[in-house]
């Protein structure tokens, strides 16, 4: 769902995101012994002796699996609702911290006119990766300046599969990242990206670098309960800019932002997800502009909120 989770000595938390993205591209879950966490929302693995066998597959990769409703999501001009399936990964290991997801999407052949999937020669696949490889490891000390507590080269890799090349995209962003500290409950990241674009549903900017993202991530921690579950919020937002689609299409824009916003409920297994996601020129896209992909004249709609509910089991 484009958001990314943890699981720290008290709380563990499941980026969308994505992003969010994600999306789209960032768990709360109770383990027993206690680790270090980042801000982007993965769980550090302790550089001590093995533990005991714990209650999921691996002590430093997490995993789940997630079905999503989702409904009015405007990464596009035309909002689709969904039903999906999505498999999310995330952790840290040595200088890797590492967080994605996969989709199939409409896996239910569930979803509105707009929407095609695996079943109805859609997009088999859509997914989204943002590894970070740690400065501050690979050069064994702490850069730390300020705030600032370790710093990272990030990257956020973005692929549609689609059932044709006019039907697919593939992004890769790549640039700096940090963690924040915050002096709070509050875990904060950022990350400064270029974009480069190859496939991108037939629009003008394929196969050139072409625009930036700015990008904050931050995890609350709300509370744990009597029945073993915790309580988080998750978000997110993507800030996209200097893009060179509008040059020669009005109904373009140089500019969008995509903020998400995650209340995650959770079981050491179990979890349970609600968002709200706001949009603003999804997908670059105008609101209100008139369009024609072929079945007539409509407006974009890329303005609003979307929304998406999940139940999922982290193992």
């Amino acid at each position: 769902m484009h958001f990314t989770s943890r699981r720290p000595t008290s709380f563990g938390v499941s980026l969308l995101l994505a992003a969010v993205t994600g999306v789209l591209s960032a768990p709360i879950l109770a383990q027993e012994k206690p680790v270090d966490d980042s801000a982007q929302g993965e769980t550090l693995s302790p550089e001590a002796n093995p533990a005991k066998k714990g209650v999921y597959l691996s002590d430093w990769f997490n995993q789940d699996l997630t079905l999503i409703g989702s409904k009015d999501i405007s990464f596009g001009p035309k909002p689709q609702d969904d039903i999906y399936l999505e498999y999310e990964y995330f952790g840290r290991k040595g200088p890797f911290e590492l967080y994605g997801y996969i989709d199939v999407p409409k896996i239910l052949t569930i979803g509105n006119s707009n929407d095609k999937g695996v079943w109805d020669h859609g997009s088999p696949v859509f997914m989204e990766h943002e590894p970070r490889i740690s400065i501050d490891y690979l050069a064994g000390r702490s850069l730390a300046i300020g705030p600032f507590k370790e710093w990272y080269v990030a990257f956020d890799w973005i692929y549609d599969h689609g059932s044709n090349k006019e039907n697919r995209a593939n992004t890769l962003y790549s640039g700096l990242g940090t963690d924040i500290d915050t002096h709070s409950r509050v875990n904060l990241s950022a990350n400064f990206y270029g974009r480069y674009q190859w496939e991108n549903y037939g629009a003008s900017n394929e196969y050139s670098w072409d625009g930036y993202r700015a990008q904050m991530k931050y995890i609350v921690p709300i509370g744990k309960f009597d029945n073993g579950a915790s309580l988080t919020y998750i978000g997110f937002t993507n800030y996209d800019f200097g893009s060179d689609l509008h040059k020669d299409n009005p109904a373009r824009t140089a500019n969008s932002v995509v903020a998400t916003n995650v209340l995650l409920y959770s079981f050491t297994h179990l979890r349970f997800t609600l968002v709200g996601r706001y949009f603003h020129n999804g997908g670059n896209w105008e609101d209100g502009s008139e369009l024609n992909f072929g079945e007539g004249n409509f407006r974009a709609r890329s303005d609003g909120w979307g929304y998406y509910a999940g139940v999922g089991y982290q193992f």
